[in-house]
């Protein structure tokens, strides 16, 4: 009899609970995808155009020079120029079509991981509170100093090609058809995973969950140099990424639940580590160890986060001691 009582009382509330989720998130997941879409496909197309054009190769071929400064060929910057512009999938399909040896593998998949879709990500990172230009020289620069750290430690392995086949040539309508399809299920994934995630967080609130998955990381936001209040954001990061997580970040950014401050050293972190399930597992899945996809970006993002956090001491101490004396 208790327990019927309980159902009985306990079902219309949860009912009511997971509606007022739903209605709260619905209308602001519909924005954030729209907000994402307009900025995904734009984006997305360019750089299928100049792909195809052969604009994109002549770019690689210019800079290889540089890149051979990091241990790097010119096919690698191939890859990782692509990389800035799009995902990590088509960073992989890339970089299985040059013949690239294992080591030179291992450091591009390092910087492929801190600095893809560089555009969107980092209009993410702008909506919830850091500049856009900022995000993009911590990233450029953790992916360069990835890049060489990594030439300097790694063990040579001569003659190691990972597998892949050649590249197709295609004609425009193909390759056209193929980037819409791919474009296509991107959108839609986006969409239902943007409001998902946001229907999630909303009744994580309500039942005041949140607290109780957070709290056991604070220990580790603290020598990560990170505010409390990012401990659910920083997970969210870490297990989706920032395209889909970024949902999330930007809603508690508009709600009053993150301050500026706290969403920049946040976005110092994760601009460097983030997506730490998914993209390793896609890069292990080529032939590579997994230790070496996790642990150099998580390194760099302490190194980044405690820099920001210096920085931003000096010029506090700076400005009190512009301040004049009152007598």
């Amino acid at each position: 009899m208790m327990q019927n009582l309980r159902e009985e009382t306990a079902s219309p509330n949860n009912e009511g609970i997971l509606r007022r989720a739903i209605r709260a998130a619905i209308p602001q997941g519909t924005r954030t995808s729209v907000w994402l879409l307009k900025l995904t496909i734009p984006v997305s197309f360019a750089v299928f155009l100049i792909d195809y054009l052969g604009i994109l190769a002549e770019i690689a071929r210019l800079v290889a020079p540089f890149f051979n400064w990091f241990g790097l060929s010119g096919s690698a910057s191939v890859v990782l120029i692509t990389s800035f512009f799009t995902n990590i999938y088509s960073s992989i399909a890339v970089m299985s079509t040059l013949g690239i040896p294992a080591r030179e593998g291992l450091i591009l998949a390092n910087m492929c991981l801190i600095a893809h879709a560089l555009i969107v990500e980092t209009g993410i990172q702008r909506k919830t509170g850091s500049s856009a230009l900022r995000m993009i020289l911590v990233r450029l620069s953790a992916s360069f100093l990835a890049a060489w750290l990594l030439n300097l430690v790694l063990p040579a392995q001569p003659g190691e090609i990972l597998s892949g086949s050649a590249p197709v040539q295609q004609n425009f309508t193909a390759a056209f058809l193929d980037w819409l399809k791919a474009i296509s299920i991107t959108s839609i994934k986006i969409v239902v995973l943007v409001n998902l995630l946001l229907i999630v967080q909303k009744l994580l609130s309500e039942l005041k969950v949140l607290e109780w998955l957070v709290k056991p990381l604070h220990p580790l936001l603290r020598v990560m140099g990170l505010p409390s209040q990012t401990g659910f954001l920083w997970m969210v990061a870490y297990t989706l990424g920032l395209s889909y997580g970024g949902a999330i970040m930007i809603s508690q950014s508009e709600e009053g639940k993150l301050s500026r401050e706290e969403a920049d050293l946040l976005n110092h972190h994760i601009a460097i580590s983030h997506s730490q399930l998914e993209d390793p597992l896609l890069f292990v899945a080529v032939g590579f160890s997994i230790p070496w996809l996790i642990f150099p970006r998580f390194f760099l993002a302490l190194l980044y986060v405690w820099a920001r956090r210096f920085e931003l001491y000096l010029r506090q101490r700076s400005h009190s001691y512009a301040q004049p004396v009152s007598g």
